[in-house]
């Protein structure tokens, strides 16, 4: 087995899951297979574990165990799957999201700034729309909206326009024409920053990651059983805020609906009201978990 990624907040996640030994549980980012491991290590023979992972290159990394069911597809089909294997209800589902270490190392998939490489950055290699294609026909107006609201990039009007002028000449096709198309408007002092921001909006838009995790949050809030968790590691503000708010007030945005009395009525309880981060220890292991931030909730 290959692992690809190295399991971050692994201790932290897997302790807050409460695992049942003769549960049944979902781990929404395979990936390597690092978290389901250790889930594995505490279930039972009747324990049961549903993988998800929409990118083929993850298979190399199956786990050949009877108590493993795996699907290759994004997480957002979570109860599609358990339908399918007459599974009524969870006891508990992990998601790390983000980009694995596999993703942002190879040069042909266009994760990373580093390498000159086509501008693809999909998830699921086998669905039609690339960051190329995004970059080539969307409009002035949604170019600026995602980079604002995806890449939170301050002079996104700009780059915008800058993109639209360019690919009226060339077009748009690699990471070494787009970062040349926008040298100039790179603050040079914090240009990987800048870059980091620019691949993630990116990235966010080709794999619908927003819409998709909170079609994950609904559907894990229904299907899990009675006091059942769910933990979820998040790497950028964005995704962080979407789920912090979800956990505490039911809703992705606003406070909590309160009834006539006053009371609110959750579906989930938050576990950790302080969010768990890395040690110093794990991040000097592992830089990239350097802003990873677990947030574990319960079902009411």
């Amino acid at each position: 087995m290959s692992i690809y990624h190295t399991p971050v907040l692994l201790k932290e996640s897997i302790e807050g899951l409460n695992i049942k030994p003769d549960g049944v549980y979902v781990d929404a980012t395979f990936g390597g297979g690092g978290h389901s491991q250790e889930i594995l290590k505490k279930l039972s023979i009747k324990g049961k574990i549903l993988v998800f992972d929409q990118d083929p290159d993850a298979k190399i990394n199956q786990l050949h165990d009877n108590r493993v069911i795996y699907a290759q597809a994004n997480f957002r089909f979570l109860k599609n799957f358990l339908r399918y294997h007459d599974i009524e209800e969870i006891d508990g589902l992990l998601a790390d999201l983000g980009v694995s270490s596999h993703h942002f190392d190879s040069e042909k998939r266009g994760f990373s700034y580093r390498f000159d490489s086509t501008l693809d950055m999909r998830m699921n290699p086998n669905q039609r729309v690339t960051a190329e294609v995004l970059l080539n026909t969307y409009s002035e107006a949604q170019l600026k909206n995602l980079f604002e609201k995806y890449g939170e990039i301050n002079n996104a009007k700009t780059i915008a326009s800058v993109i639209v002028a360019e690919r009226q000449k060339t077009k748009i096709d690699s990471v070494v024409t787009l970062k040349s198309t926008l040298s100039a408007y790179i603050p040079k002092q914090t240009e990987n920053k800048y870059l980091s921001k620019l691949f993630q909006a990116l990235r966010i838009e080709v794999n619908a990651e927003i819409d998709s995790l909170k079609t994950l949050l609904l559907s894990a809030s229904d299907v899990l059983s009675e006091e059942g968790r769910i933990a979820v590691i998040t790497y950028h503000s964005i995704e962080d805020r979407l789920v912090k708010n979800f956990f505490k007030n039911g809703k992705f945005e606003g406070e909590a609906e309160k009834d006539i009395y006053g009371k609110t009525s959750l579906l989930l309880i938050p576990v950790n009201r302080k969010v768990i981060i890395p040690t110093d220890e794990e991040i000097e292991r592992n830089p990239r978990a350097r802003s990873a931030k677990l947030r574990i909730a319960q079902k009411a």
